[in-house]
């Protein structure tokens, strides 16, 4: 028998480390985007670092409610195709794992109030609906994740309202260009959450989430996922012809993934698609860190 694992590293297990490209990625889109804006004229490098920092702890925060709430309601069960669940698998009380999202939550409060501070009252209105949705993602009377919302939910607060709330941190307003450049980190974003959707359907129907794949159909999940790629891959073309710089160009590089990626989630089914989640997740990544580094030299 395998030795229990420590308390830090179940810890560790329950934030869902490989998640957190989704709350990085948004970020450092949007505080390129603001330089690429503005320069280094009443730039806001503190505000930057704490922006960075409030999303992280959101998206442990949220990892723990869904993680509590799944268990809860009865999605994660002895079949789960995903990787360990801390509340599912004993690892952690209930009680244990959400006084850790309090905690998580309330740290992302403190990075808030920060920022109230730095760029005003619309942070407030980010901050609030940023946590009510993470809560509201599987916990409350209205789940998001289960009434087929979680799509909608990603790609507005990965995307839009992160890379649009980064840029406003950092200058005070937020230029097209960040608006432009939250789609592609959308889209991914979201893309990770329909190979997750696409391998739980059939759990997912067992334990009651009506997600947009239970809804529709695997095919209509397949198909969202190369929408969410086919996004990611024509906004670097619109800016590089409209800016006139190749650089931006630089996320076209992922373009093997999406297309390793896609025939794996359209002929693959239940537990294999793990490593395409953990794949489209650094896809995320990369493709951000390739728009930053086209930010930068363009």
């Amino acid at each position: 028998m395998d030795p229990a694992p420590s308390l830090p590293r179940v810890w560790l297990l329950a934030t869902r480390p490989a998640t957190l490209t989704a709350a990085l990625s948004p970020v450092m889109v949007g505080a390129a985007a603001a330089w690429r804006a503005s320069g280094a004229a009443g730039y806001r490098w503190g505000a930057v670092v704490a922006a960075l920092l409030g999303a992280m702890f959101i998206q442990v925060g949220t990892n723990l409610a869904n993680d509590v709430f799944d268990f809860e309601k009865g999605a994660d069960t002895a079949d789960r195709l995903g990787p360990t669940r801390v509340t599912q698998a004993g690892l952690l009380s209930p009680s244990q794992v959400r006084a850790g999202m309090v905690a998580s939550f309330a740290l992302a409060t403190a990075a808030g109030v920060y920022l109230t501070a730095v760029a005003g009252w619309p942070i407030v209105a980010i901050g609030v609906a940023s946590i009510a949705s993470g809560v509201a993602y599987t916990g409350g009377p209205y789940p998001l994740g289960y009434n087929g919302l979680g799509d909608v939910f990603v790609f507005v607060f990965f995307g839009l309202v992160a890379v649009g709330g980064t840029a406003f941190v950092a200058l005070g307003h937020v230029p097209a260009l960040a608006l432009a450049l939250a789609v592609p980190v959308g889209a991914l974003a979201t893309a990770v959450l329909v190979v997750n959707n696409v391998r739980d359907h059939v759990t997912d129907v067992r334990a009651g989430k009506r997600t947009v794949v239970v809804r529709f159909g695997r095919r209509f999940g397949v198909a969202e996922y190369l929408v969410c790629w086919a996004a990611a891959l024509s906004v670097p073309v619109a800016l590089a012809a409209s800016r006139r710089s190749p650089w931006m160009l630089l996320p076209l590089l992922t373009l093997p993934m999406a297309v390793a990626l896609s025939r794996k989630v359209a002929t693959v089914e239940g537990r294999p698609l793990n490593p395409v989640l953990g794949a489209t997740a650094g896809a995320l990544l990369l493709h951000s860190l390739l728009t930053v580094a086209g930010l930068l030299l363009g």
